[in-house]
């Protein structure tokens, strides 16, 4: 089975006081701690021999070329300048029509983890774009609990080489050109949150910021629409705004501390999970940090009363 590396198992304790804006936590909810931020790991950039055995041509880019060509709306062709070498790069689209042709009768969302077999074999379906089809699937369960379920991934390891650190060398996968079917490999994998994977493995390949934070907490929609990283900064910036985010959040539930402690959960799971597969995105960072600044405003204004 294949593990990612150790993840933080608890908030880092910093103490919480914040700036005039906000007032600590309040005892009337004593059962959760609060950190003041979310620790960020150090940076570590992906292994060269990942890259090299998920995609051998690329073996002699730089990961950051790799990175910006699989982004959505990148070229389709990414120009490696040191190299003066035009590299072809499969664009995300192309990747998500790949795991759209595959036959959802053949493709269980989970599975028991103790019948998990080596490979499943997935019929064809006909798309409107030329595919690049997955080479594996991923059968995703909790380091954290003896859960018998594993939640099922198509992924092209090329998007999983170049995005997570820490995440193992994927053996490389072999298909019969023509086929009407594929024969993926099925690797178990265990991270902190098969949830919040799911979220991050539509992440590395949308890279829509709004996305992630729609399955954290609610949001108000307007702030959504096609959420930039440059709005995702100003957000951080700017104390009306967090406020507003605060109090749309806190209205949502009633200035309940229990669900406000349930979105901070999803917050937390997501930050250990980025953290065990070493997925070093900056606009993905910024968008936990704002997610947990608009939990900690929130819980303030649910134990200040009524607003």
């Amino acid at each position: 089975m294949f593990q990612v590396a150790t993840h933080p198992t608890s908030f880092d304790k910093q103490s919480y006081s914040h700036t005039q804006r906000r007032s600590s936590v309040p005892q009337a909810v004593p059962s959760v701690q609060l950190p003041r931020t979310l620790a960020r790991p150090p940076y570590a950039e992906v292994s060269r021999q990942a890259i090299a055995a998920a995609a051998p041509e690329l073996a002699d880019v730089p990961a950051e070329y790799i990175r910006r060509g699989l982004r959505p709306m990148a070229n389709e062709y990414v120009q490696v300048s040191s190299f003066h070498l035009i590299i072809s790069i499969k664009r995300c689209r192309r990747m998500l029509a790949g795991i759209s042709a595959l036959a959802p009768s053949h493709l269980p969302s989970s599975m028991p983890r103790s019948r998990l077999p080596p490979s499943l074999a997935i019929p064809l379906r006909t798309t409107s774009t030329s595919p690049t089809y997955p080479t594996h699937i991923l059968a995703v369960m909790s380091s954290k609990t003896a859960s018998d379920t594993a939640m099922m991934f198509p992924v092209h390891s090329i998007v999983l080489a170049s995005q997570c650190a820490q995440f193992p060398r994927i053996p490389s996968s072999h298909q019969q050109p023509h086929s009407p079917t594929l024969q993926l490999p099925v690797l178990p994998l265990s991270v902190p949150s098969p949830a919040a994977f799911s979220v991050l493995h539509s992440y590395m390949y949308s890279h829509r910021l709004e996305n992630v934070l729609k399955a954290l907490f609610p949001m108000p929609s307007g702030f959504l629409h096609s959420l930039s990283h440059e709005a995702v900064q100003a957000a951080l910036a700017s104390g009306p705004t967090l406020h507003q985010l605060s109090s749309y959040l806190c209205s949502s539930v009633s200035g309940n501390p229990q669900a406000l402690a349930s979105h901070a959960a999803h917050v937390k799971e997501l930050w250990q999970t980025m953290v065990a597969l070493g997925l070093n995105d900056p606009e993905l960072w910024d968008t936990v940090d704002l997610a947990w600044e608009v939990i900690l405003g929130a819980f303030n204004l649910a134990a200040a009363g009524p607003m």
